[in-house]
């Protein structure tokens, strides 16, 4: 992979370059920024220097070898430098750009020098939401597997509608998806923890986000929003990009949309007034985002993007909220191991790149509209119950369908070939006929068949219907099974013409190839062999013994080789110019007619594009279908409840991902959370017991109801919900001044924030980032503000078996456990066998043997003894107040310890005027009977103080 050649060339650039490379621009500290100069020429390369380099050596080549240093002082002072080869570097931007979230610069030497490059100048600049530069680069042989979004935000401050002072945040918002020149807005008002922000990040799936540049100090209310902002993009993998804020201003939207959006766009997107045809979006504040988005991704400058785009406004509440938390707990798109450990992996069964795609998208918008998830999961069913039907499409159909989109940005581009026009006449035929063979017995699901998928596709097939009539006239089709694309010769008189030379001067080379053949009493093509060499054109070969004695009268030899020798005559040395020169103009005539060809076929953009929407959604169900019926366990179509109206009832509940893993027999469980009586669910267990897994299975489950998809259990009723909202596992963040606990604690307050009765909150561990008694305190109090003030489907798993208790508090909680079998004690130093059931029964578990997990992860027999020693400790040292209200104020446990106090000195020394009963006589002592009488005339006395201090009652119904 590494070039030697290149490197040694790179070791004798000018020094001048030296001096220009250090007087660079310096790159910003706060995103990563990786230049690149191209190095031009016959023998083209890339070459990276200084830092650039040292992350070259170690990503890429994985060794400092490759490193030369330029300039005086070698290694010690020199400019570290890098040469690749254009695959290499190919392969280090696409890495860059969609993996590690760098931006790109792509310099080129500047015009008029020599030899010896010493001055470049930037050419392409490309980042994470923005590849139009370096699309062709990046992607000439692979497709995109997610659009890269690119958005631009700006925050204002509105007064409160209620009259007080008050301010609300509201954000405005404009993006782009320039891979299919669509522009998008939104204006909503959000929280100081930006959820809103978040959810709308996760739903289109944002690569890079504009924002303006804050004050030097930071300390305007404009820059605390600005750094909560950028936390919450950094907590999605946004890059940030900061503008001058002068490029937030509305100054020439007006004028420069109508440029941008197609005549279609702009009746149905936006509000047309006035004589100078300028264009206003009826929102307050992201029309200022867009003006700073349309400057930084210069769309105006490129000629191809006037009158291409299309705009609209994007509604938040269209799509379930998704947070950052909730992708990484329900392992929605990125999950270490193989494929099937994440949800699009595990329902990626498409057969096409667009499929893929759009996939990603409705994983990350599932609907909460129950018509459109009844018309998706009835698609579904069609497909479930027709299995020849469903593998005829995939199989035979959208196996070889094309990328339409790639496709059509290549028509745009006039990049395309024969082979693209020939590519998209192909698509069609077949399909229809087979779509309409699907069998059902539901009426209502033919008809949305032929609304949804067959109407459409008739009129695409009809709206191509002259395409397939232009390749047929122009295309030579017999060609195709040779996989040659050419025009036919007969679609132009040039080239008519041109070909019947061409066919003269072949039959000319036949007739001279048999004449020399009976001249030299040679067998034609095993002795005498007629070649198009590449460096004398059509001759003859002979082997070197054959050649013997040729005559040089007749015969013009031209070279000779281990292969033979090479002659040729003065018939065949006219007829090899003649076929040179008429394949020449042939091939530039026919060049010029595939310009032609391409630009006819480029006018069909609108309808490839609209085509291969439609043949992505077919992809997807017919993928739901397929995952369905193939799954280890049959899945099911789901009971779809509208919000706020229904249970949760899921029968023999199965995580999807989990069931397919090698050597796993999946447990099922029931989960049933009744609206009004139970809607939270604590559940405890053991250590690696699966309580982590129960609640989050609920989550996926939701969520593959509400994107169409059937779902693993053998029976499920689900209400739509608003919105997932998880707090699950400890996600450190050191290098970002995050701690873990900070961490959680900020996952759960946008919990407590932005959910609603509506919601399905899954909260697992929470409070384990503090000491034992503030993480039950926070654990119970979020639990309980959950169970009694939000009324939310809530499942939470908890190893604070204190928490069980909230049950009998909040009669609409219910508490759960996992079941694990101990085996019998038997001598003090043998263990006791426990078996993890991974079942789910009503109830509480008093018991986590993490001790248990500790042995079977073979720890050492002395610290397994200590840890139980330990523990028994603490178990004793907080055995006699463990039930008691650990949120007693500290001034309400000192006045109980003074009663306490005041009234055993009080019995102890008894005043004159009480009324005891004593026996004197010979120094008696008191009898218990008499002691008994003199507590109850004490008690009697202290109870009003005693029942009005919590903690001395709290304390008494211990005893």
């Amino acid at each position: 992979m590494y070039d030697k050649e290149k490197e040694q060339t790179d070791t004798v650039t000018d020094p001048g370059f030296i001096s220009f490379f250090g007087k660079l621009p310096q790159k910003s500290p706060d995103t990563g920024t990786l230049r690149l100069f191209h190095r031009t020429g016959t023998d083209a390369y890339y070459a990276v220097y200084g830092p650039d380099a040292l992350y070259v050596a170690t990503h890429v080549y994985h060794t400092n070898s490759v490193i030369k240093y330029l300039g005086a002082g070698g290694r010690a002072a020199g400019l570290p430098s890098v040469t690749m080869k254009t695959t290499v570097a190919q392969m280090l931007l696409r890495e860059a750009l969609t993996i590690k979230q760098l931006k790109v610069e792509i310099w080129v030497p500047e015009s008029g020098q020599g030899k010896r490059v010493s001055k470049f100048v930037l050419d392409k600049e490309a980042s994470p939401g923005n590849l139009q530069a370096v699309e062709d680069l990046l992607f000439v042989d692979t497709d995109l597997t997610t659009a890269p979004i690119v958005m631009a935000i700006k925050i204002a401050s509105t007064a409160s509608s209620s009259g007080d002072k008050t301010k609300l945040k509201t954000v405005g918002i404009a993006f782009a998806d320039t891979s299919v020149r669509e522009l998008g807005v939104a204006d909503f008002v959000d929280n100081d923890l930006f959820s809103n922000t978040e959810s709308l990040i996760i739903q289109l799936s944002v690569k890079e986000a504009i924002l303006p540049t804050g004050t030097a100090s930071g300390s305007t209310d404009r820059d605390v929003d600005l750094n909560k902002l950028k936390a919450v993009l950094d907590r999605c993998g946004v890059v940030v990009t900061e503008r001058k804020p002068s490029e937030f201003t509305t100054k020439n939207v007006a004028d420069d949309l109508p440029r941008l959006l197609s005549a279609a766009a702009m009746p149905s997107a936006t509000e047309s007034s006035s004589a100078d045809a300028s264009v206003t979006i009826p929102l307050p504040t992201a029309p200022s985002a867009l003006s700073a988005l349309i400057t930084y991704l210069s769309l105006l400058s490129d000629p191809s993007n006037h009158n291409a785009f299309a705009i609209r406004t994007h509604e938040l509440g269209q799509y379930m909220r998704l947070d950052a938390s909730a992708l990484r707990a329900l392992n929605l798109t990125e999950a270490p191991g193989n494929v099937n450990t994440t949800l699009l992996g595990l329902l990626n069964k498409c057969k096409t790149a667009q499929g893929t795609r759009l996939l990603g998208t409705w994983l990350k918008q599932p609907l909460v509209n129950i018509h459109e998830i009844k018309k998706r999961q009835d698609l579904v069913q069609m497909f479930v119950d027709d299995t020849n039907s469903r593998r005829t499409l995939q199989d035979e159909y959208l196996k070889y369908m094309p990328d339409l989109h790639r496709v059509s940005k290549r028509f745009q581009r006039s990049q395309a070939s024969l082979e693209d026009v020939v590519r998209v006449y192909q698509v069609l035929p077949g399909m229809i006929e087979t779509l309409e063979g699907v069998q059902s017995e539901e009426e209502e699901s033919r008809k949305l068949l032929e609304e949804m998928c067959l109407q459409k596709l008739k009129e695409h097939e009809g709206s191509l219907s002259k395409y397939s009539e232009m390749v047929e006239e122009t295309l030579d089709l017999k060609e195709l099974d040779k996989h040659n694309y050419v025009i036919r010769p007969d679609y132009d008189p040039r080239l008519q013409d041109l070909a019947e030379k061409l066919t003269e001067v072949r039959d000319g080379l036949d007739d001279e190839h048999r004449a020399v053949g009976d001249d030299l009493n040679m067998q034609l093509d095993k002795k005498l062999h007629l070649e198009n060499n590449a460096t004398y054109g059509y001759c003859f070969r002979l082997t070197k013994n054959d050649a013997k004695g040729l005559s040089t009268k007749k015969y013009m030899e031209l070279g000779t080789i281990k292969s033979g020798v090479f002659f040729t005559t003065r018939t065949l040395k006219q007829l090899a110019e003649d076929y040179q020169e008429y394949s020449s103009k042939y091939t530039r005539t026919q060049s010029g007619l595939v310009k032609e060809v391409v630009n006819i076929a480029s006018t069909y953009t609108p309808v490839l594009e609209s085509l291969n929407n439609l043949l992505a959604q077919l992809d997807v169900i017919l993928s739901f279908a397929h995952v369905s019926v193939n799954s280890p366990e049959a899945y099911v179509k789901p009971e779809i409840l509208r919000s706020g109206e229904g249970s949760l009832i899921l029968r023999d509940a199965r995580h999807p991902c989990l069931e397919v893993q090698d050597d796993v027999s999946f447990i099922a469980n029931d989960v049933e959370m009744i609206k009004g009586v139970e809607k939270t669910f604590a559940v405890a267990g053991p250590n690696m017991g699966g309580k982590s897994t129960y609640i989050r299975q609920v989550g996926v489950i939701a969520l593959m109801a509400q994107v169409g998809c059937f779902v693993p259990c053998s029976e499920a009723k689900l209400p739509i919900f608003d919105s997932i909202l998880c707090r699950v596992g400890a996600g450190d963040s050191q290098l970002k001044g995050v701690s873990t606990f900070m961490a959680e604690m900020l996952e759960t307050a946008i919990i407590l924030r932005s959910a609603t009765k509506d919601s399905l909150i899954i909260i697992d561990e929470l409070g384990r980032g503090t000491s034992t008694y503030d993480g039950f305190g926070l654990a119970w109090a979020i639990s309980e503000h959950i169970a009694s003030q939000i009324h939310a489907f809530c499942l939470f798993a908890t190893h604070f078996h204190e928490l069980t208790a909230l049950d009998q508090q909040l009669p609409h909680v219910k508490n759960l456990h996992v079941v694990a079998h101990v085996g019998e004690k038997g001598a003090e130093d043998e263990k006791r066998e426990i078996t993890l059931l991974y079942k789910v029964e009503p109830g509480i578990s008093d018991q986590s043997f993490g001790i248990h997990v500790a042995e079977l992860a073979n720890f050492p027999e002395s610290v397994v003894k200590l840890a139980k020693c330990k523990a028994d400790e603490l178990e004793d040292f907080g055995g006699d107040d463990k039930d008691m209200d650990v949120d007693v104020p500290p001034e309400v446990t000192e006045e109980g310890i003074r009663i306490v106090e005041d009234f055993l000195r009080s019995w102890a020394s008894p005043t004159d005027g009480e009324d005891v009963v004593m026996e004197e006589d010979e120094g008696q002592e008191t009898s218990p009977e008499q002691q008994l009488e003199q507590l109850k005339a004490h008690v009697e006395k202290f109870l009003p103080q005693i029942e009005s201090n919590s903690w001395l009652k709290s304390l008494l119904t211990t005893f």
